[in-house]
């Protein structure tokens, strides 16, 4: 079954691309486009569809409060999105994830890694410009001290501290099972459990919190 999507750019020859573009990629279909931020907000409410690609900049409603309306916190049945822009500015990737977008890429990204995106995010998982991800969360995390960051309701063991130092590293679902030569269920449920346990909503938080806590330093590692 191929993956929904609705595009939301105010540039109707950039809508139109992304669209083109996706539409192209094998189990990929765009089921909707909005020309800003209210009228995308309302197209997925209407159509549900598995993945929202939107832009930040955008009359009315940017990207990052559309984001937030159908994925941030307190949404009882969040959508996945995925950011696009074309500003490499730190404070748009930060504000967009804290809104609750499963990724951030840059207009020029290429169909290949726009197309993965869209297929992490209808999954569960989530991926960030390579650009840009190293620098992100290192320079964000640094801003608090890791005593005031949530701590988890359960120790973690030695496996999902694992887990969390690959999710971390930008690794998918399927690189985390093979580099740790377990199962790809076990994976799930390992990712479940360290959600639960750092009340987490995804695995951008995950990683973010893997940061703010210390116990990743160097960096994401492809």
């Amino acid at each position: 079954m191929s993956v929904r999507v609705i595009v939301a750019d105010d540039q109707e020859i950039v809508r139109t691309g992304l669209s083109m573009i996706l539409d192209a990629q094998e189990g990929i279909e765009v089921v909707g486009a909005a020309p800003d931020g209210r009228q995308a907000v309302e197209l997925a409410r209407r159509l549900r569809p598995d993945v929202c690609l939107f832009d930040i900049r955008m009359p009315g409603i940017d990207g990052i409060e559309a984001t937030r309306l159908l994925a941030g916190p307190g949404v009882a049945d969040p959508l996945a999105v995925v950011v696009i822009t074309t500003f490499d500015l730190d404070e748009y990737v930060y504000a967009a994830l804290r809104a609750g977008a499963r990724g951030f890429l840059l207009k020029d990204a290429g169909p290949a890694l726009l197309a993965q995106a869209v297929h992490a995010a209808a999954s569960g998982d989530a991926l960030i410009a390579p650009s840009v991800t190293a620098r992100l969360i290192e320079a964000f995390t640094d801003v608090e001290p890791a005593d005031r960051v949530v701590q988890p309701i359960e120790p973690l063991t030695e496996r999902e501290e694992q887990v969390l130092a690959a999710v971390a590293g930008g690794r998918t679902n399927s690189e985390v099972a093979k580099e740790l030569y377990i199962t790809l269920s076990t994976v799930k449920s390992h990712i479940a459990s360290l959600m639960a346990k750092i009340g987490a909503r995804n695995r951008v938080e995950m990683a973010i919190w893997a940061y703010e806590t210390k116990r990743v330093r160097s960096g994401f590692r492809r």
